[in-house]
């Protein structure tokens, strides 16, 4: 195309992206965040450790901060190759451990032991302790039992493309939507409670479909099969709908396996977050949050966690009047006023 457009142009080679273009751009692009890092003052930061398509394994790094313009920026500093050595890391891009708030990791036992020999604070990611916890929450014989005719029903109209057609079919002299099946993906607890719910949605053309074919007519799923998936699939939506789900139930059996979820799934979440030291960071957090302030912290803690705070601040206050000098005390103090924190 550029020929015909102007063929005194001269594309660039493979060997010029590879060995000016793109080292460029990485170096320009660099130095751009480390300039803008210099300005921050404290940052959190997550690993995590991931594995690509061919299982080589990657450690990611990423900071989290607020600019002076009061922006919440986040920044993947860089994806690198695990075996290599990662202590440096923070180092290269002018990072300092004593700004650090905290280090936000998976469960994995080594990420864990990793961060612990460091003395860095740390907290485990929420959103993989809540898929940790909701698996745990769902280990029941009558749960497994039904999600597996679930998944063998779904499977049957994935490989066959004559279910799916007579599927349509049925959906439109049904009235119902026109919607396929979805399958699970192992490592998502949602992609479960979304086949689940799509599964209860077409119920009845799925039992049509496949009680007509003597060959998948044992895949059709019994009354019980489906009042387990019914109290699961409440019990697992977003967890903002968690309390419609529980008084929406209509069958004693339902609302006794579905309160038992809910309780697994608690008393999972509880046992990881009753460390003293993960406390503390969290009521500090939630203290400084305008959304939250003191609504979540025990009462019989707030004094405290409030006198600590006056207690940073005012140290932080002092640190930065220190680094200012006396010229700038004198002209830059303001009335004092009694700070307290509500």
């Amino acid at each position: 195309m550029l020929k015909v457009l102007d063929a005194r142009y001269v594309v660039p080679s493979r060997k010029y992206f590879a060995d000016v273009a793109l080292p460029h751009l990485y170096n320009t692009t660099r130095e751009k965040i480390r300039s803008e890092l210099k300005e921050m003052q404290f940052y959190s930061a997550t690993t995590d450790l991931w594995s690509s398509r061919t299982m080589q394994p990657y450690l990611s790094l990423t900071v989290h901060y607020i600019n002076t313009s009061w922006t919440l920026r986040s920044i993947c500093l860089q994806t690198a190759y695990f075996p290599d050595n990662h202590t440096d890391a923070l180092s290269s891009w002018g990072l300092s451990e004593e700004r650090l708030v905290c280090m936000t990791t998976d469960s994995g036992t080594n990420i864990i032991k990793a961060l612990k020999d460091n003395n860095w604070p740390s907290l485990q990611c929420f959103g993989h302790r809540l898929h940790n916890a909701i698996e745990n929450g769902v280990k029941d014989p009558r749960i497994d039992r039904a999600i597996g005719v679930c998944k063998k029903a779904v499977s049957a109209f994935s490989y066959s493309w004559k279910k799916r057609r007579d599927m349509t079919e049925v959906q439109a002299e049904l009235g119902l939507p026109q919607h396929l099946l979805i399958s699970e993906s192992p490592t998502r607890w949602g992609s479960r409670q979304k086949m689940i719910e799509r599964f209860l949605e077409q119920e009845k053309a799925i039992t049509r479909v496949l009680g007509a074919d003597k060959k998948t007519r044992h895949l059709v799923p019994t009354w019980q099969d489906l009042e387990v998936l019914e109290a699961t699939n409440k019990a697992v939506k977003p967890l903002q709908d968690f309390t419609d789900a529980l008084s929406g139930e209509s069958y004693r059996r339902k609302k006794e396996l579905t309160k038992t979820i809910k309780a697994n799934i608690m008393r999972y979440l509880e046992s990881k977050y009753c460390d003293l030291e993960k406390e503390e960071l969290l009521d500090m957090a939630t203290l400084l949050d305008p959304r939250f302030r003191t609504t979540y912290i025990d009462a019989s803690k707030l004094e405290v966690v409030k006198k600590r705070a006056v207690s940073e601040i005012s140290a932080l206050c002092n640190s930065t009047t220190e680094e200012a000098g006396p010229s700038a005390v004198q002209e830059n103090t303001p009335p004092k006023k009694k700070m307290t924190l509500g």
